[in-house]
């Protein structure tokens, strides 16, 4: 059994289509069809089978599923050791942060990067979504939250202090009258955040007027006058049409934690652009007024 026929394979099993599975390794639709194939001639039985929602598991397919993974993870530790063995500064390397921290806080970093390392690719992968080192879908991550996989390397490396931004009219109305002023939010996703909280608490009188994932985002409707948001202090304080406004008490502020797969120890790209982080983020003073 080949392991590049079951690497298809198991991205059928968790996308449930040829056809997002081909997407997804970057292969073509015939391809998928006829690994899987070889793989059922193999076994001499169907591994999937087909219903409204997609493909499945036949029995004999979720016989050969936790075989596939075991071989996924065995290939998974290779390609990592061989990665985090891998000397010379050259090569891209995979970061997953924050679209707003890779942009206004990490960016002066991977520029320093590339200058002392020109051969060394930064690569930023920006979502909000939690990338899984370990099966290398980043080499790096940043993250608000600790890490809870298990073999992450991982570190607090600075706080992040927050504001309360709107234009220069949401300002002046919000004085007048605070119940006036709509709320630019978090998504319900993201409802538990400590600065939904805070806003909402601050403001009780004041109507949701929009919300999404992304601060910058949030930071362009609070550009167009549609209403109050909580942002991260190196986003907000960078636009120019941005007011912050004073509050008897301020944001609560958040802490940014870095990660990797402790296979990528040894990878000197990856140390060589945690160090840089260490000397320009780590001591950095908090934003004052």
């Amino acid at each position: 059994m080949e392991w590049n026929d079951v690497r298809i394979f198991l991205a059928v099993v968790r996308s449930g289509s040829f056809g997002e599975a081909a997407r997804t390794l970057g292969v073509s639709h015939p391809t998928v069809g006829r690994r899987i194939k070889a793989l059922e001639d193999e076994a001499e039985q169907a591994l999937f089978r087909r219903t409204r929602d997609g493909l499945v598991l036949t029995d004999a397919g979720d016989g050969v599923l936790a075989l596939a993974e075991s071989m996924e993870n065995s290939a998974l530790a290779m390609e990592r050791r061989l990665a985090g063995n891998h000397e010379r500064l050259e090569g891209i390397l995979r970061i997953s942060s924050a679209e707003w921290f890779a942009g206004y806080v990490l960016a002066p970093v991977l520029a320093e990067l590339t200058h002392r390392h020109p051969a060394v690719v930064p690569e930023v992968i920006a979502s909000y979504r939690l990338l899984d080192l370990s099966r290398r879908e980043a080499d790096v991550a940043f993250r608000l939250v600790p890490f809870s996989e298990p073999d992450i390397v991982q570190r607090r490396l600075m706080s992040i202090p927050y504001g309360l931004y709107g234009s220069a009219d949401t300002a002046s109305a919000l004085q007048a009258d605070p119940a006036s002023v709509g709320l630019i939010l978090m998504n319900t996703a993201q409802s538990h955040f400590p600065d939904v909280a805070w806003l909402l608490d601050r403001f009780p009188s004041s109507r949701r007027v929009f919300t999404s994932t992304s601060r910058a985002v949030q930071a362009q409707m609070c550009l167009q006058g549609m209403g109050i948001a909580v942002l991260p202090r190196p986003l907000g304080d960078a636009l120019s049409g941005l007011q912050r406004i004073d509050m008897p008490d301020q944001p609560p502020s958040r802490d940014i934690w870095v990660g990797y797969h402790h296979d990528l120890r040894h990878m000197d790209r990856l140390r060589a652009m945690l160090d840089i982080a260490d000397t320009m983020l780590s001591n950095a003073a908090t934003v004052t007024t």
